[in-house]
């Protein structure tokens, strides 16, 4: 799978492709009716601010009204039944997670839809490493002054370091489950609907730490709030060279743990193919303008493009074991 680790080499061809025009794109999708992106978790958090940028260029590449929907709730799997559920005719649309398509299948004792069957991958868009950050005054408190201190601070003080998540089942739950695991760590899961809430409560002490997708955390680590600890990919990642990755942490049982999560532009499952083809190339025109790349690139989400729908598809199958593996090893289960 393509990492934001190598992107560097391909913002130049983004770049030259964004004023590319395809006849495809003249064709409104769903008779030119309004489209609606939905977003699985609540605003405020990663996705919903990765959404909100897509959706508004979406419209000038489409032609059409395009407007963003809030569906939260089950660790995305809400708003993904309802793309799932919707017409097949590209009037509803969403950003879906490595979680929903790889890993839910493995967690949920029932699931309401099946991924495989029931959503159609468009392209992916973007992929981003987690990263553990902690509120900054608690951890001079506390004497976190790395990952390491906070890791032994939680195995002298079980469940004291509250940990909150975008929800059961997300990213963040799945690593921090591995990390306890691996690491024999004592950290307290602590799931929310959504990362905006989460944050929130992070920023006012009520929790002490999370470990989730970089781009809504990062403003709040630039401007002193949050202390940023770790990324969850294997090595630093380039936005914060400084930062290490779990390789680092061998000693404390985490060499050979990395996660890196990804996004998918979906529809419902059975939609048509000149629909997916239209909202495939109406998505890559919106990735490749140097504007949105520019808005990604700082908030820690690389830009990943597929290199057709049945390539995306693809990728999600090979991409599944790996996904059931981490699953296995985190011990998360959701009856």
């Amino acid at each position: 799978m393509p990492s934001n680790h190598a992107l560097t080499r391909r913002l130049a061809l983004l770049a030259a492709g964004a004023t590319l025009a395809s006849p495809a794109l003249a064709q409104p999708v769903a008779g030119g009716r309004t489209v609606r992106v939905v977003v699985p978790f609540p605003p405020g958090g990663a996705v919903d601010i990765t959404s909100r940028l897509f959706a508004e260029r979406l419209g000038g590449v489409l032609g059409q009204t395009v407007v963003v929907e809030n569906r939260a709730g089950a660790g995305g799997l809400i708003g993904a039944d309802a793309i799932a559920r919707s017409e097949k005719d590209g009037s509803t649309i969403g950003l879906l997670s490595a979680t929903t398509y790889c890993a839910s299948q493995f967690m949920h004792a029932r699931m309401p839809f099946n991924p495989q069957r029931d959503l159609m991958p468009i392209t992916q868009l973007t992929d981003g490493a987690l990263l553990c950050v902690v509120n900054a005054e608690v951890a001079q408190r506390n004497g976190w002054t790395d990952f390491r201190a906070l890791i032994e601070w939680s195995r002298a003080h079980p469940e004291e370091v509250r940990m909150g998540s975008s929800g059961p089942g997300t990213s963040s739950h799945l690593n921090i489950s591995a990390v306890n695991r691996f690491a024999d760590a004592k950290i307290l899961h602590v799931p929310y609907r959504g990362g905006g809430p989460a944050i929130n409560d992070l920023l006012a002490g009520t929790i002490e730490m999370m470990f989730d997708v970089m781009p809504a955390l990062m403003p709040h680590v630039e401007s002193g709030k949050f202390k940023a600890l770790a990324v969850s990919a294997a090595d630093p990642i380039p936005l914060l060279p400084n930062i290490p990755g779990m390789k680092a942490f061998a000693d404390l049982g985490l060499g050979e743990h990395s996660l890196v999560n990804w996004n998918v532009v979906s529809a419902a499952g059975g939609t048509p193919a000149p629909i997916v083809q239209r909202l495939f190339e109406a998505s890559q025109a919106v990735a490749r303008q140097p504007e949105f790349i520019a808005r990604l690139r700082p908030l820690g989400y690389g830009i990943v493009l597929s290199e057709s729908p049945a390539a995306v598809a693809q990728m999600i199958q090979a991409e599944t074991p790996r996904w059931q593996r981490i699953v296995e090893i985190s011990g998360a289960r959701i009856e």
